[in-house]
């Protein structure tokens, strides 16, 4: 959410910005709405100076019939304040709905675009593997090694569903344990395991409603389940001030994370690309509210992913998102796609974004700074692994020709030291 004196001092910045995401969204309607929100409240105040002035009157006056005269016109002025409060509560009912779909304004260095396909590359790391040999897909190679369960899943858990087992989900394991390892080295971090359950409000304050629901499971009691760790621990200081010396607070989230995958219908339908059911890691940070530290953290965030995914070895890309492939509250995206030999393409497996204050106005997160003002905290997220996905990009690249893979070396002593995946 942005603040509405910005909002009416440029809108014709976040109209373009709207136009840059190609999000519909008219910011006249939310000005028009606005005025007349302004307009009542006027109306609503004055009537309330006017009751008080007759209250301190009633006091002062000790004639009865004069008494009743000003309790009457005291009742009169209530019952006018109260028909105009009604119509304040609908206008305001209206101009909240409006303000929670106003889009953040992307930085000028997102690209123009419409899709992901207008994402520009902006940098790679890592040799694309040559294979003397046709690779296979992990699908044939996890299911030939008994590394996953994919018709039992879908029997017990419905389409998209699959049992990881043996090797399989030893190494999700053997992953979590070196993320887990290589954020101890880095320090400043507060590990956490976040909540599933979630409330309507913590996703309203994170951004994800009300334009992704369709996307989310619900619970019988109207609660939801969470798609990724950013959600409750953007939440865990919502309505806080924080202490400004603590800043930045960097957090390594792990949870859980359930998605509908609705609007992707016919997509990646065989094999653990796209889920319902999966594991994140995520980086969270909360900063001063300065562009440049803002930038700084999201350059920190995506170099932390990227070393992780150097260390396992995995050829990759980084790739600015474009406008539309932009969310309402990110200022900038990248997205770190590895390399999938069967696919001959890069997938994500990663994202890093920042926000300014669009999630913590929400959330009501701020600090008081040196000069003695309330400021919003800035925000930033980014994926620091997701599994099962990344399971693809690890055993497509280290395939073998007689379909063992390769283990990489920074997971072998939480695989008992093996280094290869056999048949028995």
């Amino acid at each position: 959410m942005l603040d509405i004196k910005f909002i009416r001092e440029h809108k014709d910045l976040i109209q373009a910005g709207a136009k840059k995401k190609h999000l519909e969204f008219n910011v006249d309607d939310l000005i028009t709405i606005d005025d007349e929100r302004k307009k009542i409240l006027a109306v609503v105040e004055k009537k309330r100076t006017e009751q008080n002035e007759v209250s301190q009157k009633i006091v002062q006056v000790s004639d009865p019939a004069e008494r009743n005269l000003i309790i009457a016109k005291m009742k009169m002025v209530k019952d006018e304040i109260q028909v105009e409060e009604e119509k304040l509560k609908e206008v305001m009912k209206n101009w909240q709905q409006l303000m929670v779909k106003v889009p953040n304004i992307p930085d000028i260095s997102v690209p123009e675009g419409v899709d992901d396909s207008g994402n520009v590359e902006v940098r790679t790391w890592g040799e694309i593997p040559k294979f003397d040999f046709t690779p296979k897909d992990h699908v044939e190679l996890m299911e030939s090694l008994d590394m996953v369960d994919f018709e039992r899943g879908a029997r017990v858990s419905g389409f998209r569903g699959y049992f990881l087992k043996n090797e399989g989900a030893e190494l999700s394991f053997a992953i979590w344990n070196y993320l887990l390892e290589e954020f101890h080295k880095k320090g400043g971090f507060t590990p956490m395991i976040t909540p599933l359950i979630v409330k309507r409000e913590t996703l309203m304050g994170s951004g994800y409603l009300p334009q992704g629901e369709e996307d989310l499971y619900k619970t019988q009691d109207g609660d939801f389940l969470t798609g990724t760790a950013e959600v409750p621990t953007m939440s865990y200081y919502a309505d806080e001030v924080v202490d400004k010396s603590k800043l930045p607070i960097k957090f390594f989230s792990f949870s859980p994370c359930l998605r509908r995958e609705a609007g992707s219908h016919g997509k990646d339908t065989k094999g653990i690309m796209r889920v319902h059911e999966f594991y994140k890691f995520e980086q969270v940070v909360l900063c001063e509210a300065s562009h440049e530290e803002s930038v700084k953290h999201h350059e920190e965030l995506t170099l932390n992913a990227e070393k992780i995914i150097q260390g396992l070895g995995l050829p990759y890309h980084v790739v600015i998102n474009c406008g539309g492939d932009l969310g309402l509250g990110q200022v900038k995206k990248y997205d770190i796609e590895c390399w999938v030999p069967s696919e001959n393409k890069y997938r994500e497996t990663h994202s890093s974004s920042y926000f300014h204050d669009f999630q913590t106005r929400r959330l009501n997160i701020r600090y008081k700074d040196s000069d003695g003002k309330l400021k919003f905290t800035h925000s930033l997220n980014n994926t620091a692994i997701a599994t099962p996905r990344v399971l693809i990009s690890i055993i497509e690249n280290n395939q073998q020709a007689d379909g063992s893979i390769k283990i990489p070396e920074v997971l072998q002593k939480w695989m008992g030291g093996r280094k290869v995946i056999s048949k028995k």
